[in-house]
């Protein structure tokens, strides 16, 4: 019986202990000079990619794994790097920016929100999550989905991403098979890819 009731108490003391044990969060801040965030997308003819550039961002992390964040880019800084010519790439890079796609006048920034972290294990030396959240674009937030690793050191994250967005969501048509059906070799297609390769500090 006194060992019955030892094995209780010493569950009591134990349960106790995790139920009140609280973790503290730590922020992290992105480092916009070091941090980069591509694009590319591709037409019947070709394709092109560029980047923008990070305008904020942080990282929640808890026991040492992201819990959330967020990062906000800043639409008006939007490239092409592939067009060498520079009349092409003004060109190209103005009509980005214009309410064919992005508007970015009314809407010089885009925002990723996160909203829900599934850790996914360790390979190698990261750790690995997928992770859903709400990207809005033009005023426009959808969810999102996509897998992402990180390697951490005592005060600095590294985080890796790709993921590919339908531009029709965020009511981004111009020349989209799906709208305009005869087009032909002009339709530019609606999936873009997004790559993240971003850098966050205490």
């Amino acid at each position: 019986m006194k060992k019955f009731f030892a094995s209780i108490i010493g569950f009591v003391v134990i349960f106790s202990v995790v139920a009140f044990t609280t973790f503290k969060t730590e922020t992290y801040k992105a480092s916009v000079q070091e941090s980069k965030i591509g694009w590319f997308a591709k037409k019947v003819t070709g394709q092109h990619n560029g980047y923008v550039t990070l305008k904020e961002g942080a990282l929640k992390v808890e026991n040492g794994k992201i819990v959330g964040g967020e990062f906000t880019m800043d639409m008006t800084s939007i490239s092409c790097e592939d067009l060498k010519d520079e009349g092409m790439n003004t060109k190209l890079v103005n009509h980005l920016k214009s309410d064919d796609f992005f508007s970015v006048e009314k809407n010089p920034t885009s925002k990723f929100v996160i909203k829900k972290v599934k850790y996914t294990g360790k390979k190698g030396n990261d750790d690995t999550y997928n992770l859903t959240g709400d990207l809005t674009i033009k005023g426009i937030t959808n969810s999102i989905t996509f897998d992402a690793k990180t390697t951490s050191s005592e005060n600095k994250i590294t985080a890796a991403a790709k993921f590919t967005f339908d531009r029709l969501l965020w009511k981004i048509e111009y020349r989209s098979g799906k709208i305009f059906e005869s087009i032909g070799d002009k339709m530019i297609y609606d999936d873009v890819e997004m790559t993240l390769n971003m850098v966050f500090t205490k």
